[in-house]
């Protein structure tokens, strides 16, 4: 799998598809925001003979924070290690060295995760949120 940071590569019809159909977090999301997260994020594409096969978005401020989201393989290509080559490559990328905090929230790929350094916060109490997770619905 070739990976890449091309916004101009990404197929936003797949992208939009998956998220808003197959995803547990993102169902109904409109394209519109869908292309709105694209463009204020770094993305990361992954391709197999051409065609797009994986995705994962970050939104950072580039200096003490990200948020890794919207990380999916298709299910056709997956058990291949394309999900472990995605995440390498997102930790790897330069604009992404000596933050501070690296978040992210998983409810079925934490063993994943978890073998690149990420953990339970250390302190949840100080952690908050605002969760509307039927807004697209």
């Amino acid at each position: 799998m070739e990976i890449s940071t091309d916004k101009s590569a990404l197929d936003i019809t797949l992208i939009h598809q998956f998220l808003s159909t197959q995803s547990a977090w993102a169902k109904g999301i409109p394209r519109e925001l869908v292309q709105r997260s694209i463009g204020n994020s770094l993305c990361f594409g992954g391709y197999a003979d051409g065609r797009q096969i994986a995705f994962a978005r970050v939104v950072s401020d580039f200096a003490t924070f990200a948020y890794l989201v919207d990380v999916f393989v298709v299910p056709q290509q997956r058990g291949k290690g394309h999900s472990k080559a995605l995440v390498k490559a997102v930790l790897a990328h330069p604009d992404l060295q000596g933050l501070r905090r690296f978040m992210l929230a998983s409810s079925d790929a934490r063993g994943l995760y978890a073998q690149f350094g990420f953990r339970a916060p250390a302190r949840p109490e100080i952690l908050m949120e605002i969760s509307r997770p039927d807004l697209y619905l």
